[in-house]
């Protein structure tokens, strides 16, 4: 027989929000919010402390309405580079129980523990292990850094998420096999990772409210109202995914250098993509040459919002390092891959096929080498203005047509981790192993 594996899935409460307040005591038992600058009256809450969020104010909300829910909202700024730190101290802890610890996005992560839990086949005790290992890491976090953790323990990576969004905050929970009908069948549909708001009006008009309804569904109807997606929330209900839990440890040598962020807003149309993508570009460009390197493939990765990925890539006639070649090639992509369906939520661009800056190469009579060696030399004195005076001493004049979207800080400093879709080739294949164990 097969034995279940064990799968943490820890989620920092609150997190930039706690940081925060770990330098902020005199906000103690107060409403903190993180996000832009109400003086300048522009930017988003990208999380508040829970005093906060008990009075109405929620992630994503813009800083007026926050105020209109909270009055008395204490707004600190976003320091990223604080929440990069907390955030490799807490996976150092992780890693110290596992080698395998997936990250997803800055605040979370999956860890499984069955290699390390002594695993004999007996599933209770299997579970105990996982409980007490979740205890013994939720301890440490407290203690070593400071805030807390909500962790959920159970056989695979979706019910242990759940687990960690059922109690919060400073909660473990745990989904067994005894147990997971009674706990998890009854929950709304929507709390089911990859369900979003449009899936879930889907579900609900074909009958399917629970997450219990949906795992009892036909999968060859799912199949027929939602596609090969319908199979795989088929899956995930019924506890039966296997996705691996990626090894943390295991790098590669530098294959791409790349950039992506969450829009202050949702991007609407071409014009306001077209915006970002220059922010990233510009980004980009830059990382590239500090590491001396030039890319010859293009890509692009678009996440709507419904938390679908989508991604395409493009190979140029020359290696480059130059913002408005990126650009170019990426928005020119874009058109072909994004048919606006729905909002965009997030957007990021990497340059891959990456090549030293000074190899020698063949060059086209079809490429104006002289105009590209200007765009270098102009590229490079921008990084130098804004190196000594600041990111806005100077900008494309595309930025002045929406002052709320060019705002967001797309620089090297200020790039971020974002979660991957499970639709990625990364995570693919456990649904599909599953799918195609069965027949279907």
């Amino acid at each position: 027989m097969t034995t279940d594996r064990i799968i943490l899935h820890v989620d920092c409460n609150c997190f930039y929000a706690s940081v925060e307040m770990l330098y902020h005591p005199e906000y103690n038992g107060k409403p903190l919010a993180v996000g832009g600058d109400p003086e300048e009256r522009h930017g988003i809450v990208l999380t508040a402390n829970y005093i906060a969020k008990r009075r109405g104010v929620k992630t994503g909300m813009a800083l007026w309405q926050a105020r209109q829910c909270c009055p008395d909202l204490i707004f600190v700024p976003p320091r990223m580079y604080l929440y990069l730190r907390f955030s490799r101290l807490a996976r150092a802890i992780y890693q110290e129980y596992s080698d395998k610890v997936e990250s997803f996005g800055l605040d979370e992560c999956w860890i499984d523990l069955t290699d390390c839990c002594g695993v004999l086949g007996d599933r209770t005790r299997t579970i105990a292990n996982g409980y007490r290992i979740a205890q013994e890491i939720s301890a440490r976090i407290r203690r070593e850094l400071g805030i807390t953790v909500s962790i959920g323990v159970s056989w695979n990576k979706i019910y242990a998420k759940l687990g960690s969004d059922y109690k919060k905050p400073d909660a473990i929970t745990v989904f067994d096999r005894d147990n997971y009908q009674k706990l998890i069948y009854p929950l709304p549909v929507s709390d089911l990772l990859y369900v979003g708001r449009r899936t879930d009006k889907k579900l609900e008009k074909y009958g399917i409210r629970t997450i219990g309804e949906l795992a009892g569904a036909d999968p060859v109807y799912l199949q027929n109202w939602f596609g090969k997606i319908g199979l795989m929330l088929s899956v995930f209900a019924r506890g039966e995914d296997r996705t691996p839990v990626n090894d943390f440890g295991v790098e590669a040598p530098i294959k791409s250098i790349g950039n992506s962020t969450t829009t202050p807003r949702d991007l609407v149309n071409n014009e306001d993509v077209r915006l970002v993508l220059y922010l990233l570009s510009e980004s980009v460009s830059e990382r590239l040459r500090q590491n001396h390197f030039e890319g010859q493939v293009v890509s692009v990765y678009v996440r709507d919002n419904d938390l679908w990925g989508f991604h395409q890539q493009k190979k140029l006639a020359a290696p480059t390092n130059i913002s408005g070649e990126i650009e170019n090639a990426a928005f020119s992509i874009f058109q072909r891959l994004y048919r606006w369906e729905k909002p965009i939520r997030s957007i990021g661009i990497s340059v891959g096929d990456l090549k030293p800056e000074n190899q020698p190469r063949q060059l086209s009579l079809f490429v104006d080498e002289g105009r590209r060696e200007r765009q270098k030399r102009a590229d490079r004195m921008v990084s130098l203005i804004r190196s000594r005076y600041g990111y806005a001493a100077v900008q494309r004049g595309i930025m002045h047509e929406d002052p709320y979207l060019s705002s967001l800080n797309a620089t090297a400093e200020d790039h971020m981790i974002h979660p991957h879709s499970y639709l990625e080739h990364g995570n693919r294949s456990g649904c599909e192993t599953v799918l195609l164990a069965e027949g279907r």
